[in-house]
């Protein structure tokens, strides 16, 4: 197993980087290199053209090593990593026990160590992008743009524009959001993004407004559609259609839209989602874990709809992700159907980096590894038992790829993570902070489970049994 020299990395650019391979959309490029320079993929071909081309930059060689695409992660809730283990054998719909309750307990400094953790967390993951979906918290939504640069991450940062239970408010929630989109205009990390709860949590004219707004600016609104029965059922009583059918009837979807998990969808709103060029974050670890049902993504692919991966704060792990993807859908679909190959690997693959990108507003800018767009890349260690006998890359990234083999994390040209360590900050310092934060906040929080801990319900079992 070959390790490159951190401080090579780490050097002030432009940079001419000779790996083993590039991931290319098209698959790996044996033999490729790149040169990374103000934070962008300056240049990408076969190696020996571009140290012809760039006789002024030495070459550095990292053998045994892919350099790839960062993934991103298409739905997240940065400000809920304090309570990412209370998720665990829970119903569905926690929201209103577990998150409401412990992000209205967070103050600016908390919610700031809440969300630079689930930052990290990312990154260790090979995330280089990561769509927040706005947060509960009463902070001014910049101290998690503030965390998420500190981080060093790339972040879509959601404004919650929630209104339904005040029809007054309307026009004060426009006028927010208006500034929210203008506030990150120049940010080279933190891309602006107006979101939604669920469709009844806002007015019609609010629906309709941040819809236009964030057309016009180029941004997306992030809204969970079709998540739970229980929305849908709550849709069908107060709209008498379905919540994407509804936001459908009054003009909200289109290609700003990202809609978050949609699980539960009829052939008829699939239709509605390809017609309008919506997006999708399709969440399987989520489904797996709190869900009713997993989102129809290989449907989705074949279709055409656009749509990306995303954690919903499950856990930050890139390789995990992609591969829930792909079992997930083995699972719901491919057994019943005889279907052994369900996306043949590369689809998940593509929609954990591309595809997610595209899906949250960002395609043009990253998600790929080619000439413009920003070096927002992963140097992943394929010299390993798990990857060194390669047959098909892709599927064996999908397979039995895992974030240990992630050497180092570039966003936007610069080293931030080596070997799971930020580069210039003090992780496992953060971690502490966190670890004390977590505690206080959950304690000041009133949270509802619906179920005992692990080792409390293995009590309950044995006393059960034992009283047979």
């Amino acid at each position: 197993m070959n390790q490159p020299a951190r401080e090579a990395l780490a050097a002030p650019g432009p940079l001419l980087l000779r790996p083993d391979a590039v991931l290319l959309p098209e698959g790996p490029a044996d033999g490729w290199a790149v040169v990374i320079g103000d934070g962008r993929f300056q240049a990408v071909g076969p190696a020996p053209e571009l140290e012809r081309t760039h006789p002024q930059l030495r070459p550095v060689r990292l053998p045994g090593h892919l350099l790839m695409p960062g993934f991103v992660d298409a739905h997240h809730h940065l400000t809920q990593s304090f309570g990412a283990a209370l998720a665990f054998g829970e119903p569905s719909e926690i929201f209103r026990r577990v998150w409401v309750p412990l992000e209205g307990a967070l103050d600016e400094e908390s919610a700031y160590t809440a969300a630079k953790l689930a930052a990290l967390e990312a990154l260790r993951g090979g995330f280089t992008t990561v769509a927040d979906a706005g947060t509960r918290a009463d902070v001014d939504v910049d101290v998690v743009a503030s965390a998420a640069r500190d981080a060093g991450i790339r972040c879509v940062l959601g404004l919650v524009c929630n209104d339904a239970d005040d029809e007054g408010r309307h026009a004060a929630v426009v006028e927010k959001a208006e500034k929210h989109l203008a506030r990150y205009a120049d940010d080279p990390l933190v891309h602006a993004s107006l979101a939604v709860s669920i469709p009844e949590a806002a007015t019609e004219e609010t629906l309709r407004a941040t819809a236009r707004l964030a057309a016009e600016a180029g941004a997306v609104v992030q809204i969970h559609v079709n998540e739970h029965l229980a929305g849908v059922e709550r849709s069908l009583v107060r709209h008498r259609v379905r919540p994407l059918e509804h936001l459908h009837r009054i003009g909200a979807l289109g290609p700003q839209l990202l809609a978050a998990h949609a699980t539960l969808l009829t052939p008829r709103e699939l239709t509605l989602l390809a017609d309008t060029g919506t997006a999708v974050s399709y969440n399987p670890v989520a489904s797996a874990w709190k869900g009713n049902a997993v989102a129809p993504a290989t449907a989705m692919a074949e279709r055409g709809i656009r749509f990306g991966l995303g954690t919903d704060g499950t856990r930050g792990d890139g390789f995990r992700l992609a591969e829930a993807a792909e079992f997930a859908q083995r699972l719901a679909y491919g057994l019943s159907t005889g279907d052994s190959s369900c996306g043949a690997g590369w689809t998940w693959l593509e929609h954990a980096h591309c595809g997610g990108a595209d899906a949250v507003g960002l395609g043009a800018r990253t998600g790929t590894v080619a000439e413009g767009l920003a070096a927002d890349f992963l140097l992943v260690d394929v010299d390993t038992p798990e990857l060194a006998l390669s047959w098909d890359l892709p599927w064996e990234l999908v397979r039995r790829g895992n974030r240990d083999q992630i050497t180092a994390v570039f966003v936007a040209g610069r080293l931030r993570l080596w070997q799971g360590l930020p580069t210039d900050w003090d992780g496992p310092g953060l971690v502490r902070r966190a670890a004390e934060a977590a505690r206080a906040a959950v304690g000041r929080a009133d949270v509802i489970r619906a179920h005992p801990t692990s080792t409390a319900a293995r009590a309950l079992h044995r006393g059960r049994s034992m009283s047979r």
